[in-house]
């Protein structure tokens, strides 16, 4: 099997302006993702989908391929995240599968990577996606409603202490994987065939707001003092 793996980085950000090429402890968020993959023991060709050159030319620094500028069309706040993937896999044909690596996942490791593919692979699964247990139940989840009333998120009150609640999960945002023809026909990651890979809580921060960048750095120069 011939892997692609696919970072898109996008050169508008709302919430952290210039996000993608930001330093985050020492170097561009972008470049805790390149050097992850790079240690990866599966992945064929690492390349990196942006309309913006600048973070073209910062990926290049770091060893990513960049081998097309991505439509500007492709690249506005309402484009959705299937189409940078299925413009890569149009203009690069020759790869059997392909793995998306959100940049905004910098705590993600090649034994994750690596991880994943593994898996799909072992179980001829057609994808998989990266996903983290979840500290929050649906049980305990609610809606507020006018004059801020409550109302049940799973439709019924709470009747169980959580410690006695099933394990629920939630996607991490930091893995995406396919095989090439599967996901061009369904045009998504996520159907009744996709598999779930459980990643490490630690690994899974998913930076999308100031906050979750202060998170991340923290946990980065913690990590760092051990």
């Amino acid at each position: 099997m011939n892997l692609l793996a696919l970072i898109p980085a996008r050169g508008g950000s709302k919430g952290i302006p210039r996000k993608n090429i930001r330093e985050l402890c020492g170097k561009p968020l972008i470049a805790w993702t390149i050097e992850a993959a790079q240690k990866s023991n599966y992945i064929d060709r690492l390349i990196v989908s942006t309309e913006d050159e600048e973070i073209a030319d910062i990926s290049r620094s770091y060893g990513a391929d960049v081998p097309f500028i991505r439509p500007a069309e492709l690249a506005t706040d309402d484009t959705p995240g299937i189409e940078p993937v299925l413009h890569a896999l149009d203009l690069l044909p020759e790869f059997d599968q392909i793995l998306l690596l959100q940049p905004t996942s910098p705590l993600r490791t090649a034994e994750d990577i690596d991880g994943i593919v593994q898996m799909c692979r072992e179980q001829q699964a057609p994808a998989a996606v990266s996903i983290c247990e979840s500290s929050k139940h649906p049980n305990w989840m609610y809606y507020l409603g006018d004059n801020e009333v409550l109302s049940s998120f799973m439709g019924t009150l709470p009747t169980a202490r959580r410690q006695n609640l099933s394990k629920v999960f939630a996607l991490n945002g930091a893995l995406y994987f396919a095989n090439s023809l599967w996901l061009k026909k369904t045009k998504n990651f996520i159907t009744k065939e996709t598999i779930g890979f459980v990643m490490p809580i630690e690994h899974s921060p998913d930076i999308d707001t100031k906050y979750d960048w202060n998170w991340v750095e923290y946990l980065i120069k913690k990590e760092a003092s051990e």
